[in-house]
Formats: structure tokens, C-alpha cells, sequence
């Protein structure tokens, strides 16, 4: 074992300049709002049938929808930060004695060898719900902890490195997870308040032949023969649906309320014609 006063160890300070020249930047920071983004947005629309890739949606609205999956995620982060913080400083004042150390570099090293059984009986229990989360954060705290006790025993820099890069991704597993249940959540949210959505009036060339028992179609009555609309096409309208979302050109509406054997309708804008209808609220 090296003598802790023998060994030369970076100050906190220059670990942590190292660490915001390679994190801060701003692309970095984009690609992981884009990310988190983009997970929390699948796993909502997926809840309505939509192929998040259909939509046609930019990184600006990935990254504007990202804090949603990022506000806890972000929180145990800077928890984690401050239980790093701490600890490095324990050792340094020396009230973490030698005995201590070893103890938590065993228990580090016990629960990260439990996060990789965990991994590797995937098989078996990849279907619970909380392993997603569970794993990677067992990997998280037990790596952590053994590159802390481990460093002050003597593990060489570069191991070290490795189990901090562990920890990174752990971390990153287990946010992902979050990002997905945030958007899952935010679809069954809606779901329960279909109602709160944009209600939209519909106008088809064609019949939709819907039978949801909630969306009412009537006929429209054809153009005047003494004057004609010219171009007039529309012969269908529809109610009772709410606006989804839209992308680019594309409408995707739902109706107004959820059932078993509701869907998701895509419509060109230019294929049909639309009218937004004012809130049921006196001003």
C-alpha cells in the first residue's frame, strides 16, 4: 500500500478545471439536452401510436422539451457533486482513518460487483419495472465509492479514471430511464385532460368513416349554383378532436376524449382545412 503523504494528488481544484474544460462547452451541453429530449418525447408520443421520428421535430424542440426529463436528474447530479465534494475533503482532513478507507473501498467494490450480477441476470430480471434505475444506479454509487476509498489507498490515476467514466455513464443509464418514465407520464397526463387541448374543427374532401362514438361528422351543403365556390372541395366536417401536435405541414389530432380504441389522425394542411375554436370561457 502507498503512503497517502508519499503520493502526489492533484488539488480538487485542478480536477475540477480539467473536468468544465471538456464538460462546459456548449455543444456538449446541446447534445445532452437533445438526448434527454429526445427519449422523454418518444416515450410520449409512443403512448398515442406516433413514431417520434415521423414528426419532423428540430433539435430546438428536442432541447426545449428536455428540461421536463432533466429537473430530477439534474438535482442528483448536483446531490452527487456535493457527496463528492464532501468526501474528498474527509479524506484530505484526515478523519477518514486508514482502517475507515479499506472498508469503503470493500463495500465499493462489493456493490459494484452486485450491479454487474444485476446486468448480467438481465435475462431474468430485465422485466422489473425498476431495473432500469436500480442497475445503473448500484453501478453508480458502488464505482464511485471505490474510485474515492480506492485513490486514497494507492489505485493508480488511470484505474481511477476508468471507474469515474464508469460512474459517468451509470449516471447517464439511469437518467435516460428517467427522461423515459417523464415522458410516459406527460402522455398519460394528457390523456386524462384530452379536453385541455386545442379544440379543432375539421374539413375533409372525403369521409373519415370514425367510430369512436366521440368525433361527429356532418355533411356540408354544396356551393350556391348561382355562385359557385370556386375550388370548393370540403364536403366533410368534423368535431370533437384536439390538436396533438403539429410539425412542419403535418397535423396530428386526437379526440377529444381517451378510449380503448382511440388513434392519432395525421392530416397535410394542405389536404384539409382547419379551424382552431375559441376556449368555452366568457372573457
Amino acid at each position: 500500500m502507498v503512503d497517502e503523504a508519499e503520493t502526489p494528488h492533484p488539488s480538487w481544484e485542478r480536477w475540477l478545471t480539467v473536468a468544465t474544460t471538456f464538460v462546459a462547452p456548449a455543444t456538449f451541453v446541446t447534445a445532452l439536452l437533445f438526448y434527454f429530449g429526445y427519449v422523454s418525447a418518444r416515450a410520449q408520443y409512443a403512448y398515442f401510436g406516433v413514431d417520434v421520428d415521423t414528426l419532423g421535430l428540430g433539435t430546438r424542440d428536442y432541447v426545449m422539451r428536455s428540461p421536463q426529463g432533466l429537473l430530477v436528474p439534474a438535482l442528483l447530479v448536483l446531490l452527487l457533486g456535493a457527496a463528492t465534494a464532501g468526501a474528498v475533503a474527509a479524506f484530505r482532513s484526515g478523519k477518514v482513518g486508514p482502517r475507515a478507507t479499506r472498508g469503503l473501498a470493500i463495500a465499493g467494490a462489493a456493490v459494484t460487483v452486485l450491479g454487474l450480477v444485476l446486468v448480467f441476470l438481465y435475462a431474468l430480471v430485465g422485466g422489473w419495472v425498476g431495473y432500469p434505475l436500480l442497475t445503473p444506479m448500484v453501478l453508480a454509487v458502488g464505482a464511485g465509492t471505490l474510485a474515492l476509498a480506492g485513490r486514497q489507498l494507492g489505485l493508480p490515476l488511470s484505474v481511477t479514471g476508468l471507474l469515474v467514466l464508469f460512474v459517468v455513464v451509470s449516471t447517464f443509464w439511469a437518467t435516460a430511464t428517467l427522461a423515459q418514465w417523464t415522458g410516459r407520464g406527460i402522455a398519460h397526463r394528457t390523456a386524462r385532460h384530452l379536453d385541455a387541448l386545442p379544440a379543432v374543427v375539421l374539413d375533409t374532401p372525403e369521409p373519415l368513416y370514425l367510430r369512436d362514438g366521440i368525433t361527429k361528422q356532418s355533411t356540408l351543403p354544396p356551393p350556391d349554383v348561382a355562385e359557385p365556390e370556386h375550388g370548393q372541395t370540403f364536403r366533410y366536417r368534423y368535431t370533437g378532436l384536439r390538436l396533438l401536435v403539429q410539425a412542419g405541414d403535418r397535423m396530428f389530432l386526437v379526440p377529444e376524449r381517451w378510449t380503448f380504441s382511440g388513434s392519432t389522425l395525421v392530416f397535410d394542411l394542405d389536404d384539409v382545412r382547419v379551424k382552431f375554436r375559441f376556449v368555452d370561457e366568457p372573457p
